[in-house]
């Protein structure tokens, strides 16, 4: 999928995490649906989140910056991580 579209797609979802630790959250309670890394995130910082992700066999796009991803939730700074989420 081309990084637009999933930027878009985060953008338009209903049900959102923002940030690693709510992207963590949301995996662990099985919530997340997509998964999004900022490239330029300090691995560290998401790797628990990549692993998480993995070990739940979720997709997982990678976006250039965390200023991307930020911008398609709707706040002013960046994030490391975030996800769509299915509905509660």
């Amino acid at each position: 999928m081309m990084q637009a579209d999933a930027l878009v797609r985060l953008r338009s979802a209903e049900f959102r995490a923002v940030g690693t630790n709510q992207t963590a959250k949301a995996i662990g309670r099985g919530r997340a649906q997509v998964v999004y890394i900022a490239k330029d995130a300090d691995r560290r910082v998401v790797e628990g989140v990549v692993t998480a992700a993995k070990g739940a066999n979720l997709e997982i796009v990678e976006v250039d910056s965390m200023r991307e991803i930020g911008r398609a939730c709707g706040i002013s700074v960046g994030a490391a991580a975030a996800a769509i989420l299915t509905p509660e």
